[in-house]
């Protein structure tokens, strides 16, 4: 009983401690309560303050920039004003400008038709006056023309080639000289001794006996060997030898080193013959590589296509009035290119275009056209540089000289042909060149006689004095050089000199 009680005593004390703590919170809670709601006021107070400081820093913010805007607006209004005030002053000035020139176009209209009124007028007289003299002196206005200067050129006749002569001496004297100058420096440096070269057709043999075992029973062994090469073989009383004759040089090669094989191993018949005549092909082909090859190389031209240096390798077995071609063209290059760098053009394309410039000999047995226009395609097909091309193809003035190193080639080409010793002409065609010189000088009127001297290196024509003046004299000599250039192929240079005697004759009786 006791214990329940003190159980009952203990759960109302416990009871009694809940209440007493829940009171004694909220007695705790209503002074904090009130003291959020003091701070919450304090806060409302200053807010309100700091908002009214703030509306009228804004109200004189706002005053400032309106008047700021008011002033910004009055003078750009007193601006706009004065811009309006000097755009009308203009508008003034233009129209019052336009008034004055509107007045002196009209002015200048009228001075136009004036002046056109005046000038058709004195036109007028003009053609009056010349049909009056015209008429006068019964001439066209060309015909008095003519008469007229041709009356002042005899007149001054003397005066007027005197000085021709002056110009044409002195500026003859400077080009001389410095073409002497080149030209003298290139052969200089070239400095080589090139003989004349000859391609032989002859074969040496041992002895005579060896051109019946040539011969063959019943000329078979000759007419296998003419068959497999393409040539024709000559045996006759010549001692020693037999000729080999052929348009083909390359074909002419082939057979002489076929034949002096078969006379070396000494085993002719058809079976031999033909085996010979296909090891002298693979020898003539190594040949003519090698010579190509070589020629580029010493000449300093790279980057040929070889197509062409097998094609120029032929020009060895080529050649042209005695002269080895392969050499001449080889000893052109060196001359063009010393020339060229004298005159500071391309030094590569002048000696490619002077190694090049006969490469069309090669094939012109073979190929219709002259060696010039084949040699032109053969560059343009294998695709050698346009530079090139233009400067081989004018060497003998087929083709006009497009460029310095076109020039170049052909003064190479007539300084390697026309030096002492070059080439050989045949005495047909010797005799023929100096006809035809003859021919050509004495075609224009006035001519008394001409003659062919110095190896046809130079042409002297004598004319009448009382039929030809000096300055048609002149004349004669110019035109007569031209029609040689035009009609005549020849080496080097031809001299033409026209002499004109004046003779006075009297007899005393």
């Amino acid at each position: 009983m006791s214990l329940k009680l003190v159980l009952a005593l203990a759960a109302a004390s416990g009871l009694l401690g809940v209440g007493l703590g829940a009171y004694l919170r909220f007695l705790i809670s209503l002074g904090k309560k009130g003291s959020m709601e003091l701070k919450l006021k304090e806060i409302e107070l200053k807010g309100q303050e700091e908002s009214k400081k703030l509306t009228l820093r804004a109200e004189e913010e706002a005053a400032r920039i309106l008047k700021e805007a008011r002033n910004e607006a009055r003078v750009k209004e007193d601006s706009v004003k004065k811009s309006e005030e000097r755009l009308v002053k203009r508008e003034d000035t233009l129209d019052k400008r336009q008034s004055d020139l509107d007045k002196e176009t009209e002015e200048l209209k009228s001075r136009i038709i004036e002046i056109k009124k005046i000038k058709e007028r004195a036109d007028a007289l003009e053609m009056e006056k010349r049909a009056a003299l015209e008429r006068a002196a019964r001439l066209s206005e060309e015909d008095a023309k003519k008469e007229l200067i041709a009356a002042v050129e005899k007149k001054n006749e003397e005066d007027i080639l005197m000085r021709m002569q002056k110009l044409e001496q002195g500026g003859e004297e400077k080009l001389e000289r410095r073409a002497q100058e080149i030209i003298t420096s290139a052969i200089q440096r070239l400095g080589t001794n090139i003989a004349a070269d000859s391609l032989t057709t002859s074969v040496s043999i041992p002895s005579d006996d060896a051109k019946g075992k040539i011969i063959g029973k019943e000329g078979r062994n000759i007419k296998a060997f003419e068959r497999a090469t393409g040539v024709e073989v000559i045996v006759d009383d010549t001692p020693g030898a037999i000729t080999i004759s052929s348009f083909n040089p390359i074909r002419r090669q082939i057979a002489r080193v076929a034949l002096e094989n078969l006379i070396l191993d000494g085993r002719i018949q058809p079976a031999k013959i033909e085996q010979m005549v296909e090891k002298a092909e693979q020898e003539i082909n190594k040949i003519i590589k090698d010579k190509g090859t070589q020629a580029a190389f010493e000449c300093g031209v790279i980057n040929l296509p070889p197509q062409v240096i097998a094609i120029l390798g032929r020009l060895h077995f080529r050649t042209s009035y005695g002269q080895n071609v392969l050499h001449h063209s080889i000893e052109m290059a060196h001359i063009a290119g010393m020339i060229a760098a004298e005159l500071g053009v391309n030094i590569a394309v002048a000696k490619a275009g002077a190694l090049l410039h006969d490469i069309g000999k090669a094939m012109d047995h073979e190929v219709q056209g002259t060696h010039v226009e084949i040699g032109r395609r053969i560059l343009q097909k294998f695709g050698v540089d346009e530079a090139v091309v233009k400067a081989m193809q004018a060497h003998h003035g087929e083709y006009p000289f497009e460029t310095p190193e076109s020039v170049i080639v052909q003064v190479a080409d007539a300084i390697s042909g026309s030096r002492p010793g070059a080439r050989r002409d045949t005495v047909e065609n010797y005799l023929k060149r100096l006809e035809d010189l003859e021919r050509i000088a004495t075609s224009s009127p006035g001519i008394e006689k001409a003659y062919a001297l110095q190896a046809g290196r130079e042409i002297r024509i004598f004319v009448k004095s009382a039929e030809v003046s000096d300055l048609e004299a002149k004349n004669i000599a110019k035109n007569t050089a031209k029609k040689i250039e035009d009609e005549l192929k020849y080496p080097g240079e031809i001299k033409v000199t026209v002499i004109r005697e004046n003779r006075v004759v009297e007899y005393a009786r």
